[in-house]
C-alpha cells in the first residue's frame, strides 16, 4: 500500500470518527416541562401514573381464602382497590403494610398509619370493586405492569379484628391473573 493511499484511508477514517455519537458530559437533562421530573419514592407525581391509564387486555380474578387460626374471613359486599404500583406508591405501601408485596394486618393498625405515609391525590388513578356474595371480585382492561389489590376483610361470624389484606400483582402481556387474598 502506497504512503500517499494510506494517508488518504487514515484521513477518512479521522473523518467518519468526528460524526460518531458520544455520550455527553455532566448530568442527564432536566426532564420536559410538564412531567414533573423523574420517578420519585418521597413525591408524588401523576406523570408516574400515567401508564396505569392506559387501555390494556390484562385482568385480575380474585378471591377471599384468608384465614386467621380457624377463623375465616369474608370481603363480601366490600370495596376492592386496585392501584397502580410507582416508586411512590411502593414506598406507601411498605409504610401502611409492613411491605411492598404482601399482607395482613389489622386494619386498624394500618389505619393508625396513614398520617405517616406520603400524601398525594392518586385517586384517579385507582380503580374499584366489590367483592360479591363468594368473595369474588375482578378486574379488566389493565394495562401491563405492577399493581397493588387492597381490600378489608371482617371475620365470619365476627370473632375478630377487620383484616386490611394487601397483595402486589403483575400484569404481563396482557394475560389474566388468578389470586387468592
Amino acid at each position: 500500500m502506497t504512503p500517499a493511499r494510506l494517508l488518504l484511508i487514515s484521513a477518512a477514517l479521522v473523518g467518519l470518527s468526528a460524526c460518531a455519537t458520544t455520550a455527553p458530559l455532566g448530568p442527564p437533562p432536566p426532564p420536559p416541562p410538564g412531567s414533573g421530573g423523574p420517578p420519585s419514592a418521597g413525591v408524588f407525581r401523576p406523570g408516574d401514573f400515567a401508564w396505569s391509564a392506559v387501555p390494556g387486555r390484562g385482568r385480575i380474578d380474585g378471591r377471599m381464602t384468608f384465614r386467621s387460626g380457624v377463623a375465616r374471613y369474608t370481603c363480601a359486599g366490600a370495596g376492592v382497590v386496585l392501584t397502580p404500583e410507582t416508586l411512590w406508591t411502593r414506598r406507601r405501601m411498605t409504610i401502611l403494610y409492613n411491605s411492598p408485596d404482601h399482607s395482613a394486618l389489622p386494619a386498624e393498625q394500618v389505619r393508625a398509619r396513614t398520617p405517616s405515609a406520603p400524601n398525594g391525590d392518586y385517586s384517579a388513578f385507582v380503580r374499584r370493586t366489590t367483592c360479591d356474595a363468594s368473595d369474588r371480585f375482578n378486574f379488566q382492561g389493565l394495562a401491563n405492569g405492577a399493581w397493588f389489590v387492597i381490600t378489608v376483610a371482617k371475620p365470619v361470624g365476627g370473632s375478630g379484628p377487620d383484616m386490611a389484606i394487601m397483595r402486589r400483582v403483575e400484569i404481563r402481556a396482557g394475560r389474566p391473573v388468578a389470586i387468592e387474598l
